[in-house]
């Protein structure tokens, strides 16, 4: 037992992963009765939905407190890259959901529950203008993650001017809670496993078919950021071949990253890669650790396609006005996505809570997220990492740079 328990601790969280769901559906076909283990599924939702609000405003509002002004000229390039990088992958995503949707197989109780879908852009912005002003306290309390971020970067842009004890208490809280994350992160074969068998028991095998479809449409996305979308914006920025550029970050940077999952931990590799590509040190040793925080092409295409997914699942139409609106939202919420690997899913209520999508629908969305992060934030990771060293040669070869 002793012998078992020590190579359970030394597994990788993605093996650990891919055993709690493969257990989950050899119970759920051969044990469906014993529905005890699905409340592995609830316990694991529910520890989730309780950290994911403070997680987000202490991430975001330590990232903005700790903004360094007066940087060189060649940062807003990189910064103008960034948000505009995302913001056209989350578009990509809606894109590819509209060509493909798709839908997920959600609990009877959470589809019973009333749903006021948006009638058009205008009830769309209304809600949205509404959630930024909510009281901050509540935001937190009701998990009105759009109000969390709007007052974390209130905040986060307040402690700029204070001292450094302050400072240091924001990042100590930032970092305390991203430990718990982290913790419950532990517990994700367990959960996976409690949510795999609830499907499976529940719907049988044909379930993990919409799984399999909604992996394909992720992992298509990001594949279609990085190989054509990418190269797109760098030959425009640089006016000449992209592709091995694109191609060296993705193989020294996007590789590393596949197998570590977290951008944060890849910044070392994309420092190193930085100084092989003869790029300047000023900027790179601040452009590369921001691309960690704000640069995730590969969230925003997490958060839309799992958001789509959801809207067709419960029957919501929504024109192109809500789409685009969709985007930005997705965009600005992917910057504020955990370091911590599957951070981007806990801001999926962010963009879910535009339609109408009630929050306990909206984890139940995380918790399918979960399912298939084996790969889908494998591939995230690369595709945001490899970007972040992309981004920053390019803007330093740029034939538009002054």
């Amino acid at each position: 037992m002793k012998k078992v328990t020590k190579i359970w601790w030394q597994m990788s969280l993605i093996k650990k992963i891919g055993i709690g769901a493969i257990l989950g559906i050899i119970l759920g076909v051969l044990l469906p009765s014993l529905t005890v283990i699905s409340l592995f599924g609830t316990l694991f939702v529910g520890a989730l939905k309780a950290i994911a609000p403070l997680l987000v405003f202490c991430l975001v509002a330590h990232a903005l407190s700790h903004a360094r002004q007066g940087q060189k000229t060649n940062m807003k390039t990189i910064i103008a890259l960034y948000l505009f990088g995302t913001f056209v992958a989350a578009l990509v995503a809606v894109v590819a959901s509209f060509l493909f949707p798709m839908k997920l197989v959600l609990s009877t109780a959470a589809m019973a529950t009333d749903i006021a879908p948006p009638q058009g852009i205008a009830e769309v912005f209304e809600t949205l203008l509404l959630k930024i002003v909510d009281n901050p306290v509540n935001a937190l309390v009701t998990a009105n993650y759009i109000g969390v971020l709007s007052w974390a970067v209130v905040f986060g842009l307040a402690f700029r001017h204070s001292n450094k004890q302050t400072k240091e208490l924001l990042e100590t809280l930032a970092t305390v809670t991203s430990k718990v994350v982290t913790w419950i992160i532990n517990l994700a074969p367990f959960g996976i496993m409690g949510l795999v068998f609830a499907t499976v028991a529940d719907n049988g095998l044909k379930s993990l078919k919409d799984y399999a479809l909604l992996l394909v449409v992720l992992v298509g996305s990001m594949a279609f950021v990085a190989l054509i979308v990418n190269p797109l914006i760098a030959f425009v920025m640089m006016r000449t071949n992209p592709f091995p550029l694109v191609f060296q970050c993705l193989r020294e940077s996007g590789v590393t990253a596949f197998f570590t999952r977290s951008s944060a931990a890849n910044i070392p590799v994309n420092m190193k890669l930085c100084e092989k590509l003869g790029l300047d040190p000023d900027t790179y040793s601040v452009s590369i650790p921001l691309g960690a925080t704000i640069n995730m092409a590969g969230a925003a295409v997490t958060i839309n396609v799992l958001t789509m997914a959801a809207v067709h699942t419960l029957g919501i139409t929504i024109d192109f006005g809500s789409a685009l609106l969709l985007s930005v939202v997705a965009a600005l919420s992917a910057a504020g996505a955990s370091g911590v690997a599957g951070g981007s899913l806990l801001l999926i209520p962010v963009a879910c809570s535009l339609f109408g999508i009630p929050n306990d629908i909206a984890m139940q969305v995380v918790g399918v997220g979960f399912v298939v992060g084996v790969i889908q934030d494998s591939c995230e990771t690369a595709l945001n990492s490899s970007t972040d060293v992309l981004f920053t040669a390019v803007a330093e070869k740029s034939a538009w740079k002054k």
